[in-house]
């Protein structure tokens, strides 16, 4: 009995050497960097478009991230995303265009249950905790300013 259990953890282990993928980490991290880097010389390219068309700084940053999220949003729905985050791992997804692509996915995958129980309340399992997040952190950076400004360290 103890043999035949032997023998299945010994196959059981060999069938998870087989079906488990193996990752390069150089060739990721260079991938990643490569994508990362795409998105960051396209979102240079629109800054420095609109400063050339009389945009000040900090206008053409704004149209700029607009631009990134409306085109990732556009690529997820197209659903080309998901293969450049396939290929481009962190590259694609710590960007500005990574939480466009996680809200728009999450909006996408549950459109069929309607507007507002669909799109409306699940575009927000993304979001809501980024935006609740950072808020809270802000909230808290700031009482710790006041309270070091209110004691003269600042």
């Amino acid at each position: 009995m103890e043999r035949t259990s032997e023998g299945k953890k010994a196959a059981y282990n060999e069938y998870v050497k087989q079906v488990t993928p193996k990752h390069n980490l150089p060739l990721n991290m260079i991938k990643a960097f490569v994508l990362g880097g795409i998105i960051c010389v396209i979102g240079q390219a629109i800054i420095n478009f609109g400063i050339a068309r009389g945009l000040d700084q900090e206008t053409a940053g704004s149209w700029c991230s607009m631009i990134l999220v409306l085109g990732s949003i556009i690529l997820t729905g197209l659903n080309l995303y998901q293969k450049l985050a396939k290929f481009g791992g962190a590259g694609a997804l710590v960007p500005i265009t990574g939480f466009a692509n996680g809200v728009a996915s999450s909006a996408i995958e549950f459109q069929a249950e309607g507007e507002v129980f669909g799109v409306g309340c699940q575009i927000f399992t993304i979001a809501g905790p980024v935006v609740l997040y950072g808020i809270f952190t802000s909230w808290v950076l700031g009482v710790i300013y006041w309270g070091l400004k209110m004691f003269g360290v600042f």
